[in-house]
């Protein structure tokens, strides 16, 4: 049986994974596509590694079935084959007590390789990491970010079809994580890998990869490209992981083709898409959207939600301030240091805050989905 068309490298079908009586991964489809950079982003626990686990054959019993270019695993490939066309990296990276060399070269090892072969493929991969000078060091003696590195460059060096990485990041300081993202994009635009990794960063996905699958437990609950899902979350769950901050829950008051006013009780939004009066919907705005000024009045800009706030907080955020603000509902904004001092933002004060009615997204609430305030509280009523 053949996968869904050339261009797909990996394909899984009716993928469940079940332990103690607990469905840890129900997933009907999933594909990699030759080329992809794909992400699995969700929170701790969600099933991210277990998911990654099973296309791997590294977790069994598992029920479903996985395709390989098209053969399918353990029938038309062995696994055995299967596995010798991967390569995996997890967030430890579980080095030999030996050289950086002799780590990069187990891998290579083990399939057979010749000394010739093996030390051009060990020499390019030292190469693409920046760690050449560290050939002959004991890994004992890395740092995290060096044994990291060597760890990659390990499955990097078995040049295989298809990468999975488990959180490789996770446990780097910051610089170390910075530098690594920034040399791993650059080394996968190179080779032109195919990649899929787990994280529950989202900064991550935005740097690196080319598709999103969104994993709730357990479930696939979102599939496509990295603009696709950040920018038009299915549900608010998706929505707040993506980084859009404020989720209000609303009610479609009124609509006129493509746009519509939605009561969030102490107030009305105005946004577009396509709803019903009545309908219960969940509004997210993300904090780069939401502007903020002295002294506005609707007659002086073109803006349609424009709300007087008063200011709860302002927090560093990496380059950035978070301001966060009661406008009779939460609302955040991300503004730079030079703005903070221009508009004298501080605890307590008080400014206007603005975004437009294409910046709102809204998705419909279904029964299953309860979102909250910031604190928690309950607004399922709403």
């Amino acid at each position: 049986m053949k996968g869904q068309g050339s261009d797909v490298l990996l394909e899984a079908k009716n993928l469940r994974v079940v332990r103690g009586g607990s469905v840890l991964v129900d997933v009907p489809s999933f594909v990699v596509r030759k080329g992809d950079v794909l992400a699995v982003i969700g929170p701790n626990g969600a099933g991210k590694t277990t998911l990654l686990q099973a296309l791997a054959y590294l977790l069994k019993p598992f029920e479903g079935t996985v395709f390989f270019e098209g053969l399918e695993v353990a029938k038309g490939i062995s696994v055995l084959d299967y596995r010798r066309r991967l390569a995996m990296a997890f967030q430890e990276p579980l080095l030999f007590d030996t050289t950086v060399y002799q780590n990069v070269a187990s891998g290579l090892k083990i399939r057979g390789m010749t000394k010739r072969l093996m030390r051009e493929r060990v020499d390019e991969a030292l190469g693409l990491f920046g760690i050449s000078h560290l050939a002959d060091r004991s890994a004992r003696t890395l740092s995290g970010g060096e044994a990291q590195r060597t760890n990659i460059a390990r499955a990097f060096a078995t040049n295989p079809a298809l990468l999975f990485l488990d959180e490789p990041f996770n446990a780097l300081d910051q610089p170390s994580h910075e530098a690594l993202v920034k040399d791993l994009r650059d080394i996968v635009k190179k080779t032109d890998i195919t990649v899929a990794f787990v994280t529950h960063n989202r900064l991550e996905a935005l740097q690196l990869a080319t598709a999103v699958a969104a994993i709730q437990k357990g479930r696939i609950t979102q599939f496509g490209s990295v603009e696709d899902v950040m920018n038009d979350p299915k549900n608010s769950f998706i929505a707040s992981f993506v980084g859009m901050d404020c989720m209000l829950p609303a009610r479609i008051l009124s609509c006129d083709g493509n746009c519509f006013v939605a009561d969030v009780k102490r107030g009305t939004i105005e946004g577009v898409g396509d709803f019903q009066i009545g309908d219960r919907v969940t509004l997210c705005i993300r904090p780069e959207n939401v502007a903020l000024s002295i002294r506005t009045t609707r007659n002086e800009t073109s803006v349609r939600n424009l709300f007087p706030a008063r200011i709860t907080s302002v927090v560093p955020s990496g380059p950035f301030y978070k301001v966060e603000l009661d406008c009779g509902f939460p609302l955040a904004s991300f503004v730079t240091a030079a703005s903070v001092k221009q508009l004298s933002l501080r605890e307590g004060g008080e400014i206007f805050a603005s975004f437009k009615a294409t910046s709102v997204h809204a998705v419909r609430r279904g029964d299953t989905e309860q979102p909250t305030l910031a604190g928690g509280t309950d607004v399922t009523s709403a």
